[in-house]
């Protein structure tokens, strides 16, 4: 029975029982034995953190503006032009999801399973979805950045009079330009330092994938720790640690007959 529930606990080769609290601690997480391990655990969370804010500020700055056009509606005659901003601001949701899902697994794989084996197709799918969303954040701060600063919403059907008595009879309505809406502004500042994080996630996924074909996993300080006799994967206690110290004199690959 208990090796029946053990067994049930590995998916696609991944041992659940490896998804630890214990693996978040400093000691363990930026520890030195896997290749660029403490690279991967900051930047990628860099990227994440980024562009999930840029989406959430910008979220909110698009809430605003399709607020702006269900009030503008109910005027006769008045239409107010504001997609632009509506859809970028959509797609910059899209790409914060898409960057935070790409990376955010590869950093929780990278935490877990460092020695996990991987298909070359799994490979291959990894190297293009890290190249898809920096090429739809490029995209996505390009543009963002372009019609944030530029353009701005405009309404027709309404004299020039008409159109300030309108904006100004509603009090949350946000500025016609996009550039002085701060939740806007906000949004694109977010983005700039996220996208060059998330190039630079992809840059180190391709560089991890490069070493582990040629090396494996592990970097030249935890290969040569292995062939000493060190922790096998940097999560062990200190106490384990001295344990496996001898303490009689004995070399640690000394093996003696009982």
């Amino acid at each position: 029975m208990t090796s029946d529930i053990e067994n049930m606990t590995v998916i696609w080769g991944l041992d659940l029982k490896e998804m630890q609290w214990s693996k978040f601690r400093s000691s363990y997480m930026f520890n030195r034995t896997y290749h660029l391990r403490r690279t991967k655990m900051i930047v990628y969370q860099i990227a994440m953190i980024l562009c999930v804010c840029s989406e959430s500020v910008g979220t909110a700055a698009l809430s605003d503006y399709a607020g702006q056009q269900q009030y503008v509606a109910g005027v006769n005659g008045a239409t107010i032009y504001n997609n632009d901003f509506i859809g970028i601001a959509s797609y910059n949701i899209f790409v914060g999801i898409a960057v935070a899902t790409i990376f955010g697994a590869a950093f929780f794989f990278d935490l877990f399973w460092p020695e996990r084996h991987e298909s070359p197709a799994v490979k291959i799918s990894w190297k293009i979805s890290a190249v898809v969303v920096t090429i739809m954040a490029f995209a996505d701060a390009i543009a963002l950045t372009v019609i944030v600063a530029t353009r701005g919403a405009y309404l027709k059907g309404v004299s020039a009079t008409e159109e300030s008595a309108i904006l100004q009879a509603h009090h949350y309505t946000p500025p016609l330009e996009y550039r002085r809406n701060g939740r806007a502004v906000a949004s694109v500042v977010l983005l700039w330092p996220g996208l060059i994080a998330t190039i630079a996630s992809t840059f180190i996924l391709f560089a991890s994938y490069k070493h582990n074909e040629k090396y494996g996993p592990k970097s030249h300080y935890g290969r040569k720790e292995e062939q000493l006799g060190g922790p096998h994967s940097g999560d062990e206690s200190p106490e384990m640690r001295s344990a496996s110290v001898p303490t009689n004199g004995a070399q640690p690959n000394d093996v003696r007959n009982v």
